[in-house]
């Protein structure tokens, strides 16, 4: 395992179009919590990045001699290190569920959206964009009953969803004005209005959406 110099700042190695960068500047903007910003170029290895992550990937997060590479456990470091406003719930059993509805975001919409931006295959691309917008139709009703992600208040399953809905139309998924999707347009707002994720935009991210 490799040693990790230890730094003064917290540092962030991000990548400004990736989805996973965007979850973990979200949760820091949530928190208020100051943070140096180092900007990783897809497909350049820079020395820093490679001494302290064997996998040399963004996003990593460095606190003092402290340097994680698997954003799940990012987002909970920070949220325990840093317990103000808390972002996931108090009790085992609610912060359980949230742990498998992160699990399923991941799984289910995140890893097929990254396979769409690769832009392999055009005929897998049009199918894992239909299924991609399927979907999510599927769970809007959801947002009908509660203001965010099966909870009345904003967690980290909100961080985890935030960045992949600002990209659906990089994806090339529209989602129909019809009433089915009403509820999820709505949950969609109401994420990209909390000034925490306005901060925590980067100009690229900005760009995504016309």
């Amino acid at each position: 395992m490799a040693v990790v110099p230890r730094r003064s700042t917290m540092t962030l190695f991000s990548d400004s179009a990736c989805q996973r960068s965007h979850r973990v500047r979200m949760v820091l903007a949530e928190k208020g919590v100051g943070v140096e910003i180092e900007e990783v170029v897809p497909g350049v290895v820079s020395e820093d990045l490679a001494e302290i992550n064997p996998y040399a990937t963004a996003p990593t997060l460095v606190d003092r001699d402290l340097a994680l590479h698997n954003t799940m456990v990012m987002m909970e470091y920070l949220d325990e290190r840093f317990p103000h406003p808390p972002l996931l719930p108090v009790y085992p059993v609610s912060r359980a569920h949230s742990r498998q509805y992160m699990h399923r975001i991941e799984v289910d919409w995140c890893v097929p959206a990254e396979q769409i931006l690769r832009g392999e295959e055009p005929k897998r691309v049009d199918r894992l964009r239909k299924e991609l917008r399927d979907s999510l139709l599927g769970v809007a009703p959801i947002f009908a009953d509660k203001p965010f992600f099966m909870s009345e208040e904003f967690t980290l399953v909100d961080c985890c969803m935030a960045p992949l809905l600002w990209r659906l139309e990089i994806l090339g998924v529209k989602l129909p004005n019809a009433r089915q999707a009403k509820p999820l347009i709505t949950y969609m707002q109401r994420l990209f209005d909390r000034p925490a994720f306005r901060a925590s935009l980067t100009d690229t991210e900005r760009n995504m959406r016309g």
